[in-house]
């Protein structure tokens, strides 16, 4: 059995992606339950703020959002998963752009641009290699990826 037939093997690319933002996700919890130090680079602007309760709780947040993602991965084509990971992009680009313009907690540096940019727009992705196959995969992202793929996921649905 090759390594491969533990992927998704749904058609596209983006089941992959939903392991891999799962995987990172997995990372981040880990972190989040071992150090501040990278939490803190998201709430940079008020670091003093990040502590070990607020570090645990973003970690489980983080992992059932990991978790949700990772069942996507697998079970693209099931309406309920594919729109519930819709939705956990959405609360995370609610929260980092929250974090960021209303109560100016983090800093626009790479702490907070790498979720911002994943949870916002994973969807597009394969719409922009179908239609401009020279564009490089990692220009688009989340959720206006998932957004443009919906009816090509779930049109048996």
């Amino acid at each position: 059995m090759s390594l491969s037939s533990y992927l998704p093997q749904a058609v596209g690319l983006l089941p992959k992606w939903q392991l891999i933002v799962s995987s990172m996700a997995v990372f981040n919890t880990i972190q989040n339950f071992v150090t501040l130090s990278l939490t803190k680079r998201i709430y940079s602007k008020q670091p003093q703020n990040v502590n070990p309760l607020q570090s645990r709780t973003f970690g489980i947040w983080t992992l059932t959002a990991a978790i949700l993602r990772f069942y996507c991965a697998y079970n693209v084509n099931n309406k309920a998963i594919y729109e519930l990971t819709m939705w956990s992009y959405v609360l995370a680009f609610s929260h980092f752009t929250s974090e960021l313009l209303v109560f100016r907690t983090a800093g626009l540096g790479p702490g907070v641009l790498s979720p911002f940019v994943v949870s916002s727009e994973s969807f597009g992705l394969p719409i922009l290699v179908e239609f401009r196959p020279n564009l490089p995969e990692h220009t688009a992202l989340s959720f206006t990826w998932m957004w443009n793929q919906y009816d090509f996921y779930l049109s048996g649905q």
